[in-house]
């Protein structure tokens, strides 16, 4: 039997199989009429098909993803649907949103070649790295999707954005997909996954692909060990009586704007950690500096070292190593034999990065990545063991809650309004607390007894937001789209009606 990554992305005639039955599925079916009927009103006919891509929650292994290492996701109910129709008569893009006054129509010329405008941020060019990400992967395939047509596409998207639940993984995966049905190419999962990844760079950022595996991937009810080099995801089937509440803490995290001194800084200090970890453990410094990109190229080398004092823990390595204080810039330039603009020429990303620091914590950020790949692995085994149900939540919590605690003191990529909501959840009864995404603001994940939910997303009503729709910053009625539960959610569809 296939692997699920080999598979394409159903196709569905009904809309059960996603949404299921109930609240859920009239709520969706409000969705795809209103859709619909908003296509008609816009373009004067109904569209060919319908995509749909889930955002997505990061339950463990935080930061650790650009590192080689595998992650923990699971895709959640919000997400983004895109009904597209081919328009022959017209040569241009024309991309509109179910919410018009806030993402008014964008045009686009019919032209897979065009360069995205970065300077000038609209909300359209998402669906244009969807649209060159397609065009390059028809091409690379050999199959022609003839001279470039117009297209007529309108957006519904219910992914919280800027909150770190992936709303642009959502967006262009779920572009991409329609497309694909639009002109009746089809591809296994894991080539969506890795095209759609490689689709989002046209925007700038610098993704891991955590994101899109498994906005693609998920299965309803499955959590999702994620591998990389090649994109693997093996299910892992969460234990019945949980639930996970997401929150936002209302601190929004400017990923691009402050990568610099935060997101790529840290990239930068673990590339740092791995090189002279490489070095100390017996590397020619110019071979570690042109061989080793990431802490887990340098593993194997601190496993070595634990095994001559009978373990088998990198940290080891770390302890003896890197000291416990913040390196300058010449301490490990003495260490590694050059200049670090030099280590760091092929990417101006990090020269950045390199002028905007006042030194280095090696030790704090290799500490957190070696802990928190075997994190990852612990949640895996903890859910496949034989404890009680009662037994696996608590020790998921706990992992949950190890896993804030190094985000936090370790890797600092944590914020007040974080610190604040993850300590109310834990004081409500969450069995585990953390942030999630890249920290920084955005949100925490909670485990949550599934009986004591509603209570304690009412506690969280009162104890951290209500002083925040006093003061202005939401709107009473637009909470919940800052906190809610989520069972693990399907992945990626397509409908055709």
């Amino acid at each position: 039997m296939a692997r699920h990554e080999e598979l394409p992305v159903p196709v569905y005639q009904n809309l059960e199989p996603v949404y299921g039955s109930g609240s859920q599925f009239e709520e969706a079916e409000l969705r795809f009429n209103n859709l619909k009927s908003k296509f008609v009103e816009f373009f004067g006919h109904a569209p060919d098909v319908y995509a749909r891509s889930p955002g997505r929650v990061n339950l463990i292994g935080e930061h650790i993803d650009y590192e080689g290492y595998s992650v923990l996701p699971m895709a959640i109910r919000q997400d983004t649907i895109v009904a597209i129709r081919i328009n022959q008569a017209e040569k241009i893009l024309r991309i509109a949103n179910v919410n018009n006054e806030k993402y008014p129509m964008c045009t686009y010329p019919a032209d897979p070649d065009q360069e995205i405008d970065l300077k000038n941020h609209r909300w359209g060019h998402y669906f244009i790295c969807g649209y060159k990400g397609f065009h390059e992967y028809a091409k690379s395939k050999g199959v022609d999707p003839g001279a470039p047509v117009g297209l007529d596409v309108i957006v519904d998207g219910t992914v919280p954005t800027g909150s770190g639940l992936s709303s642009s993984a959502a967006f262009v995966c779920s572009s991409t997909i329609a497309l694909m049905a639009a002109f009746g190419v089809n591809a296994p999962k894991k080539e969506i996954a890795q095209l759609t990844c490689e689709c989002e760079r046209h925007i700038g950022t610098q993704s891991g692909g955590m994101d899109q595996a498994i906005s693609v991937m998920a299965k309803p009810g499955f959590a999702e060990l994620i591998d990389f080099n090649p994109v693997r995801a093996t299910d892992v089937q969460l234990p019945d009586g949980g639930t996970f509440v997401i929150a936002h803490s209302l601190a929004v995290s400017q990923k691009a704007v402050t990568a610099a001194t935060n997101y790529n800084n840290r990239v930068v200090e673990c590339r740092l950690a791995a090189i002279v970890l490489g070095i100390k453990l017996g590397m020619k410094p110019e071979d570690a500096i042109s061989n080793v990109k990431t802490l887990s190229d340098v593993e194997g080398l601190c496993v070595a070292f634990a095994g001559t004092h009978g373990s088998s823990d990198p940290g080891l390595a770390i302890k003896e190593f890197l000291k416990n204080e913040p390196y300058s810039a010449e301490e490990i330039e003495k260490i590694t034999e050059e200049k670090l603009e030099t280590v760091f020429a092929a990417s101006p990303s990090s020269l950045d990065v390199l002028r905007a620091a006042k030194n280095f914590k090696l030790h704090q950020r290799a500490a957190h990545v070696y802990s928190e790949a075997k994190r990852v692995y612990a949640f895996k085994d903890t859910v496949s063991s034989d404890l009680s149900e009662e037994d696996k939540l608590k020790k998921l919590g706990d992992l949950m809650n190890e896993s804030h605690q190094s985000c936090s003191i370790l890797y600092e990529c944590s914020c007040p309004e974080l610190e604040e909501l993850v300590t109310i959840c834990r004081e409500n009864g969450a069995l585990g607390a953390r942030l999630t995404g890249a920290g920084w603001g955005g949100c925490a994940v909670a485990l949550v007894k599934e009986a004591a939910v509603p209570e304690f997303i009412l506690n969280l009503k009162e104890q951290f937001y209500k002083s925040r729709i006093e003061n202005g910053v939401i709107n009473n009625t637009d909470l919940g789209l800052f906190i809610f539960a989520s069972k693990p959610s399907s992945g990626a569809a397509i409908f055709k009606f």
